[in-house]
C-alpha cells in the first residue's frame, strides 16, 4: 500500500495552483498549506497522500529519470480532463488519453508538471 508521494518543487505558488487545478479532476482537494508545503487528499481521505514541497536539503528540486507516478481515475473521461487541465496549467504532454498494452483497460494519460515531475492518471474499468 502506498502511504504518500512527494514532488518537489522550485515555486510553491505556481506548483500550487497547476496541482488545484490538475488533481480536482481526480478527485483530489488541497487539504494542507504549509510554508514549504502543499498537501492533497482525495475525497473521503482523512490523510494527503499527494505532496507537493520545496527540497528539504534546500538543493533545487529536480526529476529522477524514469520516475513516474500514476494516480487513480474513476473513468476514463476524468483522464481526459486530467490531461487537458494540465496542458491548460502549463503542463507538457507525455502520452495523450488513450489505451495501453498493459492490459485491455489501461487506459491513461501522461504528463509534466511545471517543475518536470512525470504523472498519469489511470483508469483501469471497461468503459
Amino acid at each position: 500500500m502506498l502511504l504518500y508521494v512527494t514532488v518537489g518543487t522550485n515555486d510553491l505558488a505556481r506548483a500550487g495552483a497547476f496541482f488545484d487545478s490538475v488533481l480536482s479532476e481526480l478527485g483530489y482537494a488541497r487539504r494542507e498549506t504549509e510554508d514549504d508545503a502543499l498537501g492533497y487528499a482525495h475525497a473521503g481521505d482523512t490523510r494527503c497522500r499527494f505532496w507537493v514541497t520545496r527540497p528539504y536539503d534546500r538543493k533545487p528540486a529536480s526529476f529522477g529519470n524514469g520516475v513516474t507516478f500514476a494516480l487513480t481515475a474513476d473513468s476514463r473521461d476524468a483522464v481526459r480532463r486530467f490531461h487537458a487541465a494540465a496542458l491548460a496549467q502549463g503542463g507538457l504532454d507525455e502520452g495523450e488519453p488513450g489505451l495501453r498494452p498493459f492490459h485491455a483497460h489501461f487506459y491513461a494519460a501522461f504528463v509534466r508538471d511545471l517543475d518536470g515531475n512525470k504523472i498519469a492518471a489511470v483508469c483501469e474499468k471497461p468503459e
